[in-house]
């Protein structure tokens, strides 16, 4: 009884700081693993339960109060006995299950070349080229130094979607870096495991280092997909009792996790993060029954699962070992995060996929996570008793890399997307026929970040191939329209040829995602008044026909200047808020902008004028500017810096 209260303290107090933790991050919109971390430090075994007692002690000396003198750390490596390596190696198998779990093949195929190169070649040049750093500038021997470059290929979908959930970037960008996180967890798990047994403890050679990596990896698959389409079978062929069948359904899928997770590593030792990956890939891409409510359930255990982890792990972290470090710990890190990511993903991303802009935004975000935290500590505990010096050149380096990474990058990150301008508008447009995909055409050229929805497979597929994000689903869904980031989304563009499914759409965006600007296409307009209740800009179909022939008919050279003008140039309408212009006189304003670009109309508290030399603009005035696309562009700049 006295094991179980002991044991009880430090259950309760992880719990309760994980909770904590998340609510703190999602409040100001960070990864949780910091606050995670920090926890972890606190309640240490060099944390508040040591450092407390002895400054009490230092400035009460002997009237220091008995209640302070006896407090102790909460978490410590006994806390647990020989159960926490078994511990840890579960709770990581369902945290990788949930990543891969929530990894859609869609997704995959947005990012496709750029993502197999970052987790093979950039993958390859991270733990080399991190192991060549960690082995000069520290001075560990070759084998451990490999062993913590592995390590740290991985960045994790535990740090970095918690990221993409609050930063807008393009979606191609977001996906590319939640795949390589998912990805790379497990190489970085499996070469690590490897290397630490191969090359660590036996050092046999770089072919049979190579064929234990390729076995394990395909043992974990096979075993990871078997079960997954055991799991399958059962859910969607066989009758659950229909009052509890969500909660069997969830039950099912998280024992599922776990026996991938032990059969694979019964059948050969370290297989089965790669069989929760796979089982967790498979069962996340196939027509799963009660989805919503198995999504919910996991992502419930993996945050307490999540929390146990990180501050166990971290509790046990010593102070010692970042500072034994020195001088080299900081530079490894450094070149770590300013150098070798950067690098590597300026090799992996060359193309026109990306722009420079988003490619240097893509390097500079790759905080490290659970992985390399994790199993770094199973390492050095493994390590001590032989080689205590490599464990904690190991811990030391991967925690300090970790705190760093997560620190800088996660917390600054949506700082580094908006100095970097990576936030486009986000546009979600519902409708993936031939009117969306023209606004989609239109829009993409002026450089916003388009979705389209869509409940037609051809029309998704179509959209694909034309370089658009595309969902399937139906856009009256709110699940469907939180999936497309409606959450984030400035525009929904409502494109359906049916009236009745458009105000549907635009009521969701309205009430439900309080969506900035909602537009529709309005085919009856005898249905126009029922959007503009909503608060919704209505195009009427036939009315816009009207008047694009209207224009040929009687402006003929009007609307010849506007079909070239999609062409080579462009109309943008801005906000004015750089505080050099406000007063600016408009000749001022004409002297700075670049050729072939004009200022057409000033826009004020909702009125129109022409702009005559002695005007003025302010800050908060809507300026349009219409010339060729570039000089728009950088008018916009301008007004804008």
């Amino acid at each position: 009884m006295s094991g179980a209260l002991t044991l009880l303290g430090p259950v309760i107090t992880i719990v309760a700081l994980g909770v904590a933790a998340q609510v703190l991050a999602d409040r100001l919109e960070v990864p949780s693993v910091l606050f995670l971390i920090l926890a972890g430090i606190a309640v240490g075994p060099e944390g508040v339960g040591y450092w407390l007692p002895v400054a009490a002690q230092a400035l009460l000396g002997s009237e220091t109060p008995t209640w302070i003198a006896a407090i102790d750390p909460i978490v410590t490596r006994e806390s647990f006995g020989d159960a926490l390596p078994a511990i840890v190696s579960f709770s990581v198998a369902i945290i990788v299950f949930e990543g891969a779990f929530h990894l859609r093949i869609e997704r995959l195929r947005q990012a496709p070349r750029e993502t197999i190169r970052l987790v093979t070649i950039g993958a390859a040049i991270s733990l080399l080229a991190t192991a060549a750093v960690v082995y000069v500038v520290l001075g560990a021997s070759w084998p451990i130094a490999l062993l913590i470059g592995a390590l740290l290929v991985a960045t994790g979908p535990t740090v970095i979607t918690p990221i993409m959930n609050v930063i807008a970037v393009r979606e191609r960008v977001s996906s590319t870096l939640e795949t390589e996180g998912v990805v790379n967890d497990v190489v970085a798990a499996i070469l690590a495991v490897v290397t630490f047994e191969y090359i660590v403890l036996a050092d046999s050679g770089l072919l049979r280092f190579i064929q234990e990596f390729a076995f394990r990896l395909g043992v974990g698959v096979l075993v990871g997909c078997a079960v997954a389409v055991l799991v399958w079978y059962l859910l969607s062929r066989t009758e659950l009792t229909a009052e509890n069948a969500p909660q069997n359904a969830r039950l099912i899928v998280l024992v599922a996790a776990l026996v991938m997770y032990g059969l694979a590593d019964a059948v050969v030792a370290e297989a089965g993060i790669a069989a929760v990956a796979a089982g967790g890939l498979v069962l996340g891409n196939v027509d799963l029954p009660y989805r919503e409510e198995i999504e919910q359930f996991k992502g419930d255990v993996t945050l307490l699962v999540l929390a146990f982890v990180f501050i166990t792990l971290a509790s046990l972290l010593s102070i010692g070992d970042l500072l034994s470090l020195g001088l080299g710990g900081i530079v490894v890190v450094l070149v770590v995060m300013a150098v070798i990511r950067p690098v590597a993903v300026a090799l992996c991303t060359v193309g026109d996929r990306f722009t420079l802009a988003e490619r240097t935004f893509i390097g500079a975000i790759g905080p490290r996570g659970i992985i390399p935290a994790s199993v770094a500590t199973l390492f050095a505990l493994e390590l001590q008793p032989t080689n205590p010096e490599a464990a904690t050149t190991l811990v030391g380096t991967v925690f300090l890399v970790i705190l760093a990474t997560v620190v800088v990058e996660g917390g600054f990150a949506r700082h580094i997307a908006e100095a970097l301008d990576v936030i486009p508008m986000r546009v979600i447009i519902i409708g993936g026929g031939r009117v969306g995909t023209a606004l989609a055409e239109r829009l993409e050229d002026r450089g916003e970040d388009i979705v389209i929805v869509d409940n037609d497979e051809q029309a998704i597929e179509a959209a694909r191939e034309a370089g658009f994000a595309a969902k399937l689903g139906d856009g009256g869904d709110k699940d469907v329209l939180r999936a497309a980031g409606a959450e984030n989304a400035k525009v929904v563009a409502c494109a359906t040829s049916t009236d009745d499914v458009n105000l549907l759409i635009a009521q969701l965006a309205t009430t439900t995602f309080d969506v900035e600007t909602v537009v529709s296409r309005v085919n009856d307009p005898g249905n126009i008044d029922a959007f503009e209740a909503l608060d919704v800009e209505p195009i009427q179909t036939g009315m816009s026909v009207a008047w694009s022939m209207d224009n040929v008919i009687e402006r003929p050279a009007i609307s010849k200047w506007m079909t070239e003008l999609d062409r080579m140039g462009d109309v943008q309408e801005v906000e004015i808020s750089r505080d050099e212009l406000d007063g600016m006189t408009v000749a001022a304003l004409t002297d700075e902008l670049p050729d072939d670009c004009h200022l057409a109309l000033i826009s004020r508290d909702g009125d129109n004028h022409m702009p005559h030399r002695d005007d003025q603009v302010y800050l908060g005035d809507h300026a349009t500017f219409i010339g060729r696309t570039e000089a728009v562009r950088e008018a916009i700049d301008y007004c804008t810096a």
